[in-house]
Formats: structure tokens, C-alpha cells, sequence
């Protein structure tokens, strides 16, 4: 599908039926897979042969949407996990185990903050978090002997922020290391992270991949770009034998290409199993396939509320890179020129009590944990997914205690407007 336009990949990448097979993705609902004879299965163990034997690892119909995301991603390999935490999850510690350490942007989603900072830490590995907005040498002072990758979010949930992702990527590489982006706000409609720089991108499927609260999932893509044999001694699980697979080597074996979705489907999938159930996986497909013609209804209803918020007189900001005064307007016109995502985050004037009482007033925005909806709905961070961190942390990645995250649906922007109004005015 490599000349086909984005357009034609949402609907069409990932799957080509044959004479007489299913137009559509078929749901391959089975845990197991017969053969022939045990060297047959055998072979498959020692990842000798393409195939499947137990959907923990791998399953078809998980294959073929996985196919269709590298494919919107222009990566080179791609893998389903059951929730986009597995997929942060599952991409770093593929690299990054005890002993190690990672630098990540601290604006990026309470619960990969969460998993970072307290979850991993107690695994080993340690993580130094900088604000996405330092200068070069901040970013390359943050950087130690043993860091084994960077990580950081397209556009930040909640805060709104834009990585500059060619800075990242160029201290990243700078340091031998590869950029890991999650980019399940953007989706690659709207930037693939992967053309400027990023080399492996992830994604949290349940929100605007899936677009309809029916699925949750995840999805991790490699770029194929980032050369693990020339910093083999930095990445040893990629780049010596494996014994629990007979000696591979991932990175000789499998090339800059494989050898990354491979090792985290050999090992980490195989003693861990986040796998994104089959039926998911359809749903997921369904979603993917209108992606490009939601998300400019998504942006176009954020612009409009945005626009609505801005000025009024009991909102004290709003974040929004569609807005030209926004602080990340400029990066949003190199990286996001098409448009960002439906997501707005503002404050409310009256604080933490303020926010709270103008959601209970929302007659279309659903309070809800979720995001990145056909359904337009609403979270005050500070109560929920970021209810684990303090004040002084909250400030640090830019979510106040007064903010709301607002996501557009794809409802009519008058409608929205009108409700948000109505709420504004009672409190």
C-alpha cells in the first residue's frame, strides 16, 4: 500500500483478501492453531517460520490491523497490545530494564507518569523527566552512561503540549539512544512522528484509532530506522543471543526492521500477554477506517470551542495550539499543520471548586476517563488521572488544579458552544 494516499490506507491498508475470502477483516477467534506435526509447530518456537499457534503471541486478525497502523505510521513492524499503557509499557522495558535509565518529558499522561515514575522505578529502572520546552543542553545534561531511550508525547494529555520532535530525536541519536513518541493524540492523520525523527511510536487505540468507546487497546510501531548493531553493546537483549529462544540474535536475525516488534512479541508478550483480544482488534479496524475523516471533524470542533473559550470572561486560559497565541502554535504549524486534535484544556476562573461545579452543568460533555471520542466529554485531571500527583508535580507538567480537559465529539460546534455557555453562566 506504499503509493496509496493515507485516505486509501485507513480504509483499505493491512488486508487483501484473496478470490473468495472475506471482504472484511475476519475475526480469527480461537486461542490455538493446529498443525500438521510437531517439527511443523517446532519451527514456529524457534521463529524459523512465519505462523501462529497461540494468540497470547500472535493472532491474524491482530496481525492484519497491526499491518494497517505501520502502514499509517510508515513504519516497518507493528504489534496490538491490550491497552496503550501495555504499549508504553512494552516499548521501553523491550530496551530499558533494571539498572537503566530513560529520559521522558514531563508533560506527558498522568498514568504513563504514573508507571514511569513509581511502577518501573521499582522494577529498576529510572527515569529523569524535563520539561518539554528546555533548551538543547538542558535536554543533553538530562542524559547519563546507562540511558537506554527517550520518551515523550506528540501532543501531551492534557497539558497540550507539542514535542518538538526533530529536538528530541536529535539528542536521542546524539546519545546513541532511540526516540520513542506516543502519538495517540496527533494519530497519523495528523503527524507521523516517524518522518521527523521519532523510531519507535505508540499509541493508545482506544482513543481516536477506535473513535467510539468500544475497545480498548494498544499499538507499538517501529520505524525500522534505528541501528541497534551499532550500539550493541548499549542494547544487549537485541543484540546477543537469546537463550530462551536458542541463541537468536534479534538485531542480526531480524535486521533494523524486525528485530524490535519481534523481541517484544517473543519475550515480552510471551511471559507478560497484554494481548488485544481478536474481537477488539475488528472493532479497532472499523475505527481505523473513517480515522481520516473524523479527525477533521475532531479538529474543526476544537478550533471552534477553543476560539469560543478564548476571551471569556470566566475562563482564565485555554490550551489549544490551533489558537495563535497559543505557545505552541508555531511548533503546531511545523508538525501539525493540518490540524491537532479535538482535545482543549482550559482553566477555570475560581479554581479547583470552580471546574468542578461548571462539568455538573454540562448537559452534552459527559463527565467521564476517557477521551478522543465520537462523544464530546470532559475530566478534571487533578481529581482523576492525575490524582496520584501533588500540586508541585501537577504545575510542573502543566495540569493546574482549575483545568479541564474538554474532547469534542463529532457533534454539531453550535451545539457544544451552546452548552458550554449555559454551564459558564451558573457558575
Amino acid at each position: 500500500m506504499s503509493d496509496y494516499s493515507l485516505e486509501t490506507k485507513c480504509v483499505q491498508g493491512g488486508y487483501t483478501p484473496g478470490n473468495g475470502e472475506p471482504r472484511q477483516v475476519p475475526i480469527i477467534q480461537s486461542t490455538t492453531f493446529k498443525y500438521a506435526t510437531s517439527e511443523d509447530m517446532g519451527k514456529l518456537f524457534d521463529l524459523e517460520a512465519e505462523g501462529y499457534f497461540y494468540t497470547r503471541l500472535q493472532n491474524p486478525t491482530n496481525d492484519y490491523v497491526a499491518k494497517k497502523i505501520s502502514e499509517l505510521e510508515g513504519g516497518t513492524a507493528a504489534m496490538l497490545t491490550s491497552s496503550g499503557q501495555a504499549a508504553n509499557f512494552y516499548a521501553v522495558f523491550n530496551i530499558a530494564g533494571c539498572g537503566d535509565h530513560v529520559v521522558a518529558s514531563n508533560s506527558i499522561y498522568g498514568g504513563t507518569y504514573n508507571l514511569f515514575s513509581v511502577t518501573m522505578k521499582k522494577m529498576g529502572v529510572e527515569f529523569t523527566f524535563v520539561d518539554p520546552d528546555c533548551t538543547e543542553e538542558e535536554l543533553n545534561a538530562a542524559f547519563r552512561e546507562n540511558t537506554k531511550a527517550v520518551f515523550g508525547e506528540t501532543i501531551a494529555n492534557p497539558a497540550l503540549t507539542v514535542l518538538d520532535i526533530e529536538k528530541f530525536a536529535k539528542a536521542a541519536h546524539s546519545h546513541g539512544v532511540p526516540l520513542i513518541v506516543d502519538n495517540t493524540f496527533a494519530t497519523p492523520v495528523n503527524c507521523r512522528p516517524i518522518e521527523w525523527g521519532a523510531d519507535i511510536v505508540t499509541h493508545s487505540t482506544t482513543k481516536y484509532m477506535d473513535g467510539h468507546g468500544a475497545g480498548v487497546g494498544g499499538c507499538i510501531v517501529d520505524g525500522g530506522k534505528f541501528d541497534w548493531m551499532k550500539h550493541a553493546e548499549r542494547f544487549p537483549g537485541l543484540c546477543t543471543p537469546d537463550e530462551s529462544y536458542h541463541g537468536i540474535t534479534y538485531a542480526e536475525k531480524f535486521g533494523m526492521g524486525g528485530a524490535f516488534i519481534t523481541k517484544a512479541t517473543a519475550q515480552l508478550m510471551r511471559d507478560l500477554g497484554s494481548i488485544q483480544s481478536p474481537q477488539n482488534a475488528f472493532l479497532l479496524n472499523l475505527g481505523l477506517e473513517s480515522l481520516h475523516v473524523r479527525m477533521k471533524r475532531h479538529c474543526e470542533n476544537g478550533q471552534a470551542v477553543a476560539e469560543f473559550l478564548n476571551g471569556h470572561d470566566k475562563i482564565s486560559y485555554v490550551n489549544y495550539c490551533g489558537l495563535e497565541q497559543d505557545k505552541y502554535h508555531a511548533l503546531a504549524q511545523k508538525y501539525l499543520p493540518n490540524g491537532s486534535c479535538g482535545v482543549v484544556s482550559f482553566g477555570v476562573k475560581g479554581g479547583r471548586k470552580a471546574a468542578e461545579a461548571f462539568m455538573k452543568h454540562l448537559k452534552l460533555g459527559a463527565i467521564e476517563t476517557h477521551v478522543a471520542d465520537a462523544r464530546t466529554c470532559c475530566l478534571h485531571p487533578a481529581s482523576a488521572t492525575h490524582r496520584q500527583m501533588n500540586d508541585e508535580e501537577l504545575t510542573a507538567c502543566g495540569v493546574y488544579p482549575d483545568l479541564v480537559r474538554y474532547s469534542c465529539g463529532l457533534e454539531d460546534a453550535n451545539d457544544l458552544i451552546a452548552d458550554l455557555a449555559q454551564a459558564l453562566e451558573q457558575i
